[in-house]
């Protein structure tokens, strides 16, 4: 089985062919993205990139474009002042799913 890793939003994901995987929002509307790969993983051969593997890219598929995360809320809490705020955040993300590691 294949794997690689590739880097997208800030962070760094390990992938294999078929997987669908959840990343921070790309704004390409496009159906299909490729990433360059840092790191491939074929079998019992491992290859480093210095900082990317030469010849070697990932192609997927996006099946959806603007999901949303779980809620994340933050309170402001002061206890006997009367002070209270409640805050709420749903981050976008991107839904790939990984279609080929050549």
């Amino acid at each position: 089985m294949k794997k690689a890793v590739i880097t997208t939003g800030g962070k760094q994901y390990v992938v294999s062919e078929g997987e669908t995987v959840t990343v921070e929002r790309l704004k390409d509307e496009d159906k299909s993205i490729k990433f360059d790969a840092l790191l491939v993983i074929d079998g019992d051969t491992v290859t480093i990139g210095t900082p990317l593997v030469s010849g070697v890219s990932v192609t997927a598929s996006v099946i959806d474009a603007e999901a949303k995360a779980d809620k994340v809320t933050s309170i402001r809490y002061k206890a006997k002042k009367r002070v209270h705020k409640l805050h709420g955040h749903r981050q976008l993300q991107t839904i790939l799913k990984i279609e080929k590691i050549a």
